[in-house]
C-alpha cells in the first residue's frame, strides 16, 4: 500500500497533511521527550467527517505493528500481519496519524496543538510500530486520561517556548472555513486504513 505525500508546490489550496507532517517533524526534532520518533515514518492523513458536529474524535494514531513491535501475530491457529504501508520513496511506515476534518480544525489553537502532541506521545519509546504502554487499567492513557492530556499540553507549550518558526503552525490558528476562504481549498493525503491480513495456517 502506498502513502504518497503530496506537496503544496504548484497546487491551489492548503495541503493540510503536508503542513501537519512538517509540524510533526519539527516537534519531534525539538522536544527531547519525542526525539525517539522518526516523523518521516509516521504517515499523516486526513479523514473527512460527514457530520459537522464539534464532538467526536479529533485525531487518532494507528500502530502498524503488534505488541512489542512484532510483525506477526498468532491467532486462532493462523499467522496474521498488518498490511504494510509505504511512502512514495518506498520507506515503510510504522504509524498512521489521522486527523478528522473539518472537526479538528474547528477547535481552539491550543487544543489543536495539544491534540497533535497527545497522539505523538502515544508512540512507543522504542519506536517499533507499537504504542506506548502505560501502567494502569488502560495502557494507552495510564491511570488517568486527564493527567495524560496535561502531559500533552505541557509538551505543546514547551515546544512553543522554543519559538519555532510561525509558518510551521500558523495554519492551526485558523478554523476550516477561514482556511478555505484564505486558500480556496483545504486538501491532503487520504490513505485507506491498513488491514490485518491472514498469511498461513499454523500447525
Amino acid at each position: 500500500m502506498d502513502a504518497a505525500m503530496s506537496t503544496p508546490a504548484g497546487s491551489a489550496g492548503l495541503d493540510f497533511t503536508w503542513h501537519m507532517s512538517r509540524l510533526c517533524l519539527d516537534v519531534c526534532t525539538r522536544l527531547p521527550e519525542l526525539c525517539h520518533i522518526d516523523a518521516r515514518r509516521v504517515a499523516v492523513r486526513y479523514c473527512q467527517v460527514r457530520k459537522a458536529v464539534a464532538h467526536g474524535f479529533l485525531a487518532s494514531l494507528t500502530p502498524l505493528r503488534f505488541e512489542g513491535g512484532q510483525m506477526y501475530k498468532l491467532r486462532h491457529g493462523r499467522r496474521w500481519m498488518i498490511q504494510p504501508l509505504f511512502d512514495s520513496a518506498g520507506r515503510e511506515m510504522l504509524y498512521l496519524l489521522s486527523f478528522y476534518l473539518p472537526r479538528f480544525l474547528d477547535h481552539a489553537f491550543e487544543e489543536k496543538l495539544t491534540t497533535v502532541l497527545h497522539e505523538l506521545w502515544h508512540i512507543s519509546p522504542s519506536f517499533n510500530g507499537d504504542l506506548r504502554r502505560l501502567p494502569g487499567r488502560c495502557y494507552a492513557h495510564g491511570h488517568s486520561e486527564q493527567r495524560y492530556d496535561e502531559s500533552a499540553r505541557r509538551l505543546a507549550r514547551g515546544w512553543l517556548t522554543q519559538q519555532p518558526p510561525t509558518e510551521l503552525y500558523e495554519f492551526l490558528e485558523h478554523d476550516f472555513q477561514q482556511l478555505r476562504r484564505r486558500y480556496g481549498a483545504v486538501y491532503g493525503t487520504r490513505i485507506p486504513t491498513p488491514k490485518v491480513i491472514a498469511l498461513a495456517t499454523v500447525d
